[in-house]
Protein backbone atom coordinates (compact mmCIF):
# COMPACT_ATOMS: atom_id res chain seq x y z
CA UNK A 1 0.00 0.00 0.00
CA UNK A 2 1.72 3.38 -1.23
CA UNK A 3 -0.10 5.24 1.64
CA UNK A 4 1.53 3.96 4.43
CA UNK A 5 4.96 4.42 2.76
CA UNK A 6 3.96 7.76 2.00
CA UNK A 7 2.68 8.35 5.77
CA UNK A 8 6.64 6.50 6.20
CA UNK A 9 7.92 8.82 4.66
CA UNK A 10 5.71 12.09 6.01
CA UNK A 11 7.31 11.30 9.59
CA UNK A 12 11.05 10.99 8.24
CA UNK A 13 10.88 14.51 6.48
CA UNK A 14 9.18 15.32 10.51
CA UNK A 15 11.78 14.05 12.32
CA UNK A 16 14.44 15.10 9.87
CA UNK A 17 13.44 18.75 10.60
CA UNK A 18 12.84 19.58 13.84
CA UNK A 19 13.47 23.32 15.40
CA UNK A 20 16.96 23.27 16.70
CA UNK A 21 17.36 21.38 20.19
CA UNK A 22 13.74 19.37 20.05
CA UNK A 23 16.11 16.47 20.01
CA UNK A 24 18.83 15.31 22.44
CA UNK A 25 21.24 13.58 20.46
CA UNK A 26 20.33 14.98 17.05
CA UNK A 27 20.24 12.27 14.48
CA UNK A 28 18.70 11.49 11.34
CA UNK A 29 15.58 8.88 10.52
CA UNK A 30 15.73 7.16 7.75
CA UNK A 31 12.67 4.60 6.17
CA UNK A 32 13.62 1.10 5.91
CA UNK A 33 11.96 -1.99 4.93
CA UNK A 34 14.07 -4.39 7.22
CA UNK A 35 15.70 -2.34 9.90
CA UNK A 36 18.41 -4.95 10.71
CA UNK A 37 22.57 -3.56 11.34
CA UNK A 38 25.21 -5.29 12.46
CA UNK A 39 26.44 -4.67 16.18
CA UNK A 40 29.84 -2.23 14.83
CA UNK A 41 26.96 -0.07 12.91
CA UNK A 42 25.14 0.98 16.03
CA UNK A 43 28.37 2.72 17.18
CA UNK A 44 26.13 5.32 15.54
CA UNK A 45 22.74 5.93 16.67
CA UNK A 46 20.13 4.72 14.71
CA UNK A 47 16.64 6.38 14.31
CA UNK A 48 14.86 3.72 11.60
CA UNK A 49 10.54 4.74 10.61
CA UNK A 50 9.14 1.00 9.02
CA UNK A 51 5.56 0.82 7.47
CA UNK A 52 3.87 -1.42 10.07
CA UNK A 53 0.34 -2.23 9.08
CA UNK A 54 -3.09 -0.80 7.60
CA UNK A 55 -6.35 -1.34 9.07
CA UNK A 56 -9.35 -0.10 6.99
CA UNK A 57 -12.61 0.19 8.10
CA UNK A 58 -15.64 1.37 6.55
CA UNK A 59 -16.36 5.27 7.50
CA UNK A 60 -19.67 5.57 5.47
CA UNK A 61 -21.23 3.70 3.26
CA UNK A 62 -18.64 4.90 0.42
CA UNK A 63 -15.16 6.03 2.57
CA UNK A 64 -12.99 4.09 4.08
CA UNK A 65 -11.18 4.67 6.94
CA UNK A 66 -7.21 3.28 6.78
CA UNK A 67 -4.98 3.85 10.00
CA UNK A 68 -1.76 3.29 8.97
CA UNK A 69 0.74 2.24 11.77
CA UNK A 70 4.63 3.34 11.82
CA UNK A 71 7.19 1.85 13.75
CA UNK A 72 9.84 4.65 14.72
CA UNK A 73 12.92 2.15 16.11
CA UNK A 74 15.92 4.05 18.06
CA UNK A 75 19.26 1.57 18.07
CA UNK A 76 22.39 1.88 19.68
CA UNK A 77 25.56 0.45 21.20
CA UNK A 78 26.21 1.04 24.27
CA UNK A 79 29.15 1.34 26.79
CA UNK A 80 29.76 0.19 30.48
CA UNK A 81 26.41 2.67 32.16
CA UNK A 82 23.74 0.90 30.72
CA UNK A 83 21.48 3.06 33.59
CA UNK A 84 22.88 6.09 32.44
CA UNK A 85 22.71 5.69 28.70
CA UNK A 86 19.83 3.56 28.67
CA UNK A 87 17.55 6.20 30.48
CA UNK A 88 19.25 9.06 28.12
CA UNK A 89 17.45 7.22 25.09
CA UNK A 90 14.30 6.51 26.86
CA UNK A 91 14.38 10.26 27.39
CA UNK A 92 14.50 10.66 23.41
CA UNK A 93 12.40 7.93 22.45
CA UNK A 94 9.86 9.87 25.01
CA UNK A 95 10.75 13.38 22.63
CA UNK A 96 10.32 12.01 19.86
CA UNK A 97 6.81 10.56 20.66
CA UNK A 98 6.19 13.91 22.12
CA UNK A 99 7.22 15.62 18.97
CA UNK A 100 4.61 13.37 16.37
CA UNK A 101 1.70 13.33 18.87
CA UNK A 102 -0.98 15.49 17.70
CA UNK A 103 1.68 17.47 14.60
CA UNK A 104 0.12 18.09 11.43
CA UNK A 105 2.63 15.61 8.53
CA UNK A 106 3.52 18.35 6.07
CA UNK A 107 3.98 15.73 3.81
CA UNK A 108 0.55 13.96 4.17
CA UNK A 109 -1.98 16.56 5.38
CA UNK A 110 -4.67 14.12 5.42
CA UNK A 111 -3.05 12.08 8.18
CA UNK A 112 -3.89 12.48 11.51
CA UNK A 113 -2.08 11.45 14.28
CA UNK A 114 -4.23 9.16 16.16
CA UNK A 115 -2.29 7.68 19.07
CA UNK A 116 1.36 6.01 19.95
CA UNK A 117 2.58 3.45 21.61
CA UNK A 118 6.32 2.36 23.05
CA UNK A 119 6.57 -1.30 23.08
CA UNK A 120 9.44 -2.58 24.08
CA UNK A 121 10.36 0.87 26.00
CA UNK A 122 13.38 -1.12 25.55
CA UNK A 123 14.50 -4.51 24.55
CA UNK A 124 16.15 -6.03 27.90
CA UNK A 125 17.70 -9.33 25.81
CA UNK A 126 19.38 -6.70 23.38
CA UNK A 127 21.11 -4.94 26.32
CA UNK A 128 22.14 -8.41 28.17
CA UNK A 129 23.09 -9.80 24.62
CA UNK A 130 24.61 -7.26 22.72
CA UNK A 131 24.89 -4.40 25.19
CA UNK A 132 22.49 -2.53 22.61
CA UNK A 133 19.76 -0.30 23.06
CA UNK A 134 16.66 -1.02 21.27
CA UNK A 135 12.85 0.53 21.77
CA UNK A 136 9.91 0.86 19.21
CA UNK A 137 7.54 3.36 19.14
CA UNK A 138 4.36 2.21 16.84
CA UNK A 139 2.51 6.08 15.50
CA UNK A 140 -1.06 5.32 13.77
CA UNK A 141 -2.04 8.16 11.85
CA UNK A 142 -5.51 7.81 9.75
CA UNK A 143 -6.61 8.96 6.28
CA UNK A 144 -10.11 8.61 5.05
CA UNK A 145 -10.59 8.40 1.60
Amino acid sequence: MALVIDIADAVVAELNAPPAGTFDPVFTAVRRVLPEFDLAELAELKVTVVPKAVEITGATRSVGQFDCQIDIGVQKKLGKDLDTETAALCSLMDAIAAYLRRRPLAATPHAVWVRSRNDPVYAPEHLADQRAFTSVLTVTYRSVG
